[in-house]
């Protein structure tokens, strides 16, 4: 009979727990992840942690810079901050880990009371006051026949995953700024150099203005015209001193230093290296940037928390156990027949929840598509970015074979102009007219100098930080994989 009882009231339960977990089948996900093959986008594995993928800014061949990115690395407010978050993350992934095993406590009770004389202690112990003790070992396990308590555990497994991409993103970015600003600097300083050389030519030429005056050759209107271009000069280099210590206080903060820590730095940017980029490069590459790693990480989190979302459907099974000695009196506490023991097994269902576990099933599948629309969209700006960076290098290099030789023009126009004007055949506005040629070309020469190190500095955190073939990262099955062709910038 006990046990016709039993097998009733398990029937009850499964068919109470089936016709209540059908209630949330049609609820499903909308979104779907796109096809990154179709964009030439292939699934990869990320980095370790807290390795990267190459030490690209070696390749620039540049000690000062690499220092500085190794000590942001190492000091950045942000990288300690995602490093924390990452620590978080493992210390839940191993709670629900805990969670999901048998529980075992032990516990000692000691006491001294008075029990009441009315109570259901009876007589003699009624109306005296007794030393009680209580030495017992405790157990609970939830029994995960549904599946909760696995897909709780995968889902914090996916957000570690998720939190070791995120610091390695922060790595790719970190040194990516470290390395754009340290040449936002040499541009400036570049620039500061270009405004000293004018300085001094327009000294020159004011000398010279100086001595034609005297012999009669030119009038104070010339020796004006030169005498204001000097702190003209003087007033553009004061702007950029003024730059350049606000980049260098940046460049500081951004390495986790005071303010004023590289008040000295001088960055040569013929000093740096311009590696060339080899002839393909593998859009598989962009399948290893953190940022898409993260987002298809927490992709699996949320469908996994959909599933620990539908398993509340069904009943929770719990065995809860325990055995130990309990007396009225600790002289008796550890003899024989103070030992107890019990277990409890339980089956808990909620029949009437007004919706709660509906509602968080709908919540669970809203944040797959919240997730799955921050992949797709963290796939496209990859692409994006990739494709962007490639093309502006592409065009920078045009760009600057164009300005060398518009440069070279204008130097032997502005020399031609100057020895005119020596010889008296032309006037000081054909030499000014020259200089601002000149100086414009410089300047041109220096910024798309600038651009063409900060561009490649933005591709290589546009594919995850490496230029380097997939086959120098860990071994896994391979297809042919679509490039970024250098000669169009469009996928191939």
């Amino acid at each position: 009979m006990p046990h016709a009882r039993l097998l009733a009231i398990a029937a009850l339960t499964a068919l109470v727990s089936l016709g209540g977990c059908s209630t949330g089948q049609d609820i499903q996900p909308r979104l779907k992840a796109l096809d990154t093959q179709a964009l030439g986008v292939q699934a990869a594995e990320p980095a370790p942690v807290g390795q990267d993928l190459t030490r690209w800014w070696e390749a620039h061949g540049d000690a000062r810079l690499s220092a500085l990115v190794q000590q942001a690395l190492a000091g950045n407010p942000n990288m300690q901050a995602a490093a924390s978050r990452l620590q978080r993350a493992a210390a839940q992934e191993r709670l629900a880990r805990g969670s999901d095993m048998p529980q075992l406590e032990a516990s000692a009770e000691l006491s001294r009371q008075r029990f009441t004389a009315n109570g259901l202690v009876p007589p003699p112990v009624a109306g005296t006051v007794r030393n009680t003790g209580t030495l017992q070992l405790a157990s609970h396990w939830e029994l995960d026949l549904f599946g909760k308590q696995r897909a709780e555990v995968q889902a914090s497994i996916g957000q570690t995953r998720a939190s070791e991409a995120d610091v390695q993103a922060a790595r790719v970015l970190l040194s990516s700024q470290v390395a754009r600003s340290y040449v936002a600097l040499g541009r400036l300083q570049a620039q500061a150099d270009v405004l000293q050389r004018t300085l001094a030519q327009r000294d020159d030429v004011l000398k010279l203005i100086r001595q034609r005056v005297q012999a009669g050759l030119d009038t104070s209107v010339e020796l004006r015209q030169g005498q204001g271009a000097l702190p003209d000069a003087r007033l553009q280099i004061e702007t950029l001193n003024e730059q350049i210590m606000l980049a260098r206080h940046a460049l500081a903060v951004l390495t986790g230093q005071a303010p004023n820590a590289l008040d000295t730095l001088d960055v040569k940017l013929d000093a740096l290296q311009q590696p060339a980029l080899p002839p393909t490069v593998p859009m598989d590459l962009l399948a290893r940037r953190a940022d898409v790693m993260a987002a298809r990480w927490r992709v699996e989190v949320s469908r996994h928390d959909i599933q620990a979302a539908r398993a509340l459907f069904y009943p929770n099974i719990d065995l809860v156990g325990h055995a130990g000695h309990n007396a009225i009196g600790l002289d008796r506490l550890l003899k024989p027949g103070s030992w107890q023991w019990g277990l409890m097994p339980a089956v808990h269902l909620p029949l009437f929840d007004g919706d709660r576990r509906l509602a968080n099933l709908q919540g669970r599948v809203a944040e797959e598509d919240v997730a799955v629309a921050n992949y797709n969209q963290t796939v496209l700006q990859a692409v994006q970015e990739a494709v962007d960076q490639l093309g502006s290098l592409q065009a920078i290099a045009r760009q600057q074979a164009e300005q060398r030789s518009a440069q070279g023009h204008t130097e032997a126009a502005y020399a031609l102009a100057t020895e005119r004007y020596r010889a008296g055949l032309g006037n000081y506005l054909h030499v000014l007219a020259a200089e601002a040629a000149v100086l414009n070309q410089r300047r041109q020469a220096v910024d798309l100098q600038a651009r063409a190190f900060d561009t490649q500095f933005s591709l290589v955190r546009a594919l995850g930080g490496s230029l380097q073939p997939a086959s120098t990262f860990p071994s896994e099955a391979q297809t042919p994989s679509q490039t970024l062709s250098q000669k169009s910038g469009d996928p191939a």
